[in-house]
């Protein structure tokens, strides 16, 4: 009869197992207000799903607003190795995004409707790190502002974002410095307006692409941002698909129109010459 084997005993080689008096893992991370800052209000099974999927979502974009304004400086400083990595790294968390959209589709129309009515008018609409993210990209709608009125703090928050330079911006103004001529018009537009697609930029762009070699950091950059606006758009499609598979065409909790409203929002463009170049090569 073999003997019974020895349970593993880590603090054998010298892992640490007393943490009186030293920070633990859970304290690093604040776990215990991590972990406590669910609050269904309902007995909703699928309440605490719902709860975890925005708040995951609202940690990831607060880490891809760090990355995008990184990114966005760096490429201002004309530094494109740091900003190459922090837009690869945007996408992946982008990915993140669109995975997490596949455990919440695990909740059916009948799961949500026992706990609907418990969230009032909140609405994933009202995000405010989700409207930061599109003012930083150049989506700069000033009708967004307003559901974010009654917090003084997070108006003039995005505010001041509108009033900087977007990412695309200051790609645009990179295109400028590297030598490829853009019009006036581009360059010293109010950067708080609305952006217009222009042919003077689709032309810019098609410089690059037709001469990647000698336009190799442009060429580059160019393509992280496509590859970030194919995460963003995949996001927002996946939101849609998700949101018409739960509620169909119901209005949204915030008043909007649901699907309608989100489908509508598949039809922006963050780098829209970008994706207009192509057909002119």
């Amino acid at each position: 009869m073999a003997k019974p084997t020895k349970p593993y005993d880590p603090s054998t080689e010298g892992a640490r197992t007393d943490f009186s008096d030293q920070m633990s893992y859970g304290d690093y991370l604040s776990l215990d207000a991590i972990l406590t800052a669910q609050h269904p209000h309902s007995d909703a099974h699928d309440e605490l799903l719902f709860i975890i999927q925005h708040q995951t979502s609202e940690l990831w974009m607060k880490l891809a607003i760090r990355e995008i304004g990184a990114a966005r400086n760096a490429i201002r400083g004309g530094d494109l190795r740091p900003a190459f990595k922090m837009l690869a790294r945007v996408s992946r968390i982008f990915e993140q995004l669109n995975n997490a959209w596949d455990v919440l589709r695990t909740m059916t129309p009948s799961d949500y409707t026992t706990f609907r009515d418990a969230l009032g008018p909140s609405s994933g609409f009202q995000s405010y790190q989700y409207r930061q993210i599109e003012f930083i990209l150049g989506n700069r709608n000033h009708a967004m502002l307003r559901p974010h009125a009654h917090r003084e703090d997070i108006l003039e928050m995005l505010k001041t974002e509108l009033a900087t330079p977007s990412l695309y911006d200051e790609a645009l103004n990179l295109v400028a410095a590297e030598g490829i001529e853009l019009p006036d018009h581009i360059l010293n537009r109010d950067v708080s307006a609305p952006y217009i697609p222009d042919d003077a930029v689709i032309a810019a762009w098609h410089k690059v692409y037709s001469d990647p070699a000698k336009h190799w950091s442009l060429y580059e950059l160019a393509e992280k941002l496509v590859d970030f606006e194919d995460y963003f758009r995949r996001w927002r499609f996946n939101h849609v698909t998700t949101v018409e598979r739960v509620i169909g065409f119901k209005r949204g909790t915030g008043g909007t129109g649901g699907v309608s409203y989100l489908k509508k929002m598949l039809e922006v463009e963050l780098f829209p010459e970008l994706w207009r170049v192509r057909t002119t090569l």
